[in-house]
């Protein structure tokens, strides 16, 4: 196993993809090529066919379905601010009207916010925007579960908060310049008063200016709930690594653990609207009494 003297620093990469155009298919290639017109040239010793030179035609456009486009005109209003997180947003027949189209039409794009976990809908009250204060959200983030009993909320222990200029790696992951200000902080988390995960976060010092050890501490709920109220800044998606380690000295002694313990390391990049990194962490997870879930869809 590797060893985890690095692993809260230097572990792997995270990805991100754009979405590209398509080349057109075989099919429409063989199908052009038998409509292309050829002249047939003659000499004294040969009769050669040259083709003639083929006007060049612009690609189409790609058109999304119109419940995308309107997916993507709630998702607009929705980082704008227009309804803040919690808030109740229009109804279909209200956002229908808004948008010249039918209900059905905003009812599939709903269905995919709310999928997503942009939206959330109640039956009988309507379709709320999303928060990270619900009990349900507090999951979405946090995989590790206890083998036996309820998933519950840990405990946190700061143990560092500090404003520091951003290594090459975590600029890159989080797509800032080299040197730009972040907001670091490590911290111990305990679960039934058992320390658990170790975690070191980074976090865009522009967006979390006057984020301090204090707050953190006086911060009762979750993290991201504290992000989302006081910062502007919801997590809306994460991409995440995982492989498993041994324990250095520095994790074997904030776990309380044996040196070489087997743990399990995370690299996650959080995102908000946009598709926006906000969030770089790194953590050591024990599962002597906790493990990994997630669950496919």
């Amino acid at each position: 196993m590797n060893s985890a003297s690095s692993n809260l620093t230097n572990n792997a990469t995270a990805a991100s993809g754009a979405v590209s155009p398509t080349a057109s298919s075989p099919a429409t290639s063989v199908a052009a090529a038998a409509s292309t017109p050829v002249t047939v040239v003659s000499s004294s010793d040969t009769t050669t066919a040259m083709p003639v030179a083929t006007p060049v035609v612009n690609a189409s456009p790609t058109f999304s379905p119109l419940y995308q486009q309107i997916k993507a005109l709630i998702t607009q209003s929705l980082q704008s601010g227009e309804w803040k997180p919690g808030e109740l947003i229009p109804s279909e027949v209200e956002l229908a009207g808004r948008f010249k189209v039918s209900q059905g039409t905003v009812r599939k794009a709903i269905d995919e916010l709310a999928a997503e976990n942009l939206v959330m809908r109640r039956q009988g009250k309507g379709t709320f925007v999303s928060t990270h204060h619900e009990a349900r959200a507090h999951f979405r983030f946090l995989r590790l579960v206890p083998d036996e009993g309820v998933p519950h909320y840990p405990e946190s222990k700061f143990i560092e908060v500090r404003r520091v200029r951003a290594p090459a790696d975590v600029a890159r992951l989080m797509d800032l310049k080299s040197g730009d200000a972040v907001i670091f902080i490590k911290r111990v988390q305990y679960f039934d008063g058992v320390p658990t995960i170790v975690e070191e976060l980074w976090l865009p010092g522009l967006i979390f200016k006057g984020l301090t050890a204090e707050r953190l501490v006086e911060y009762k709920g979750p993290m991201y709930g504290l992000f989302e109220t006081e910062f502007g800044t919801r997590m809306i998606r994460a991409s995440e690594q995982i492989r498993a380690v041994c324990a250095d000295a520095g994790a074997a002694q904030l776990l309380n653990i044996d040196l070489g313990t087997p743990l399990l390391s995370s690299e996650r990049v959080s995102f908000t609207y946009g598709d926006k990194p906000v969030e770089l962490r790194r953590g050591l997870y024990l599962t002597s009494r906790h493990h990994y879930q997630n669950e496919l869809s």
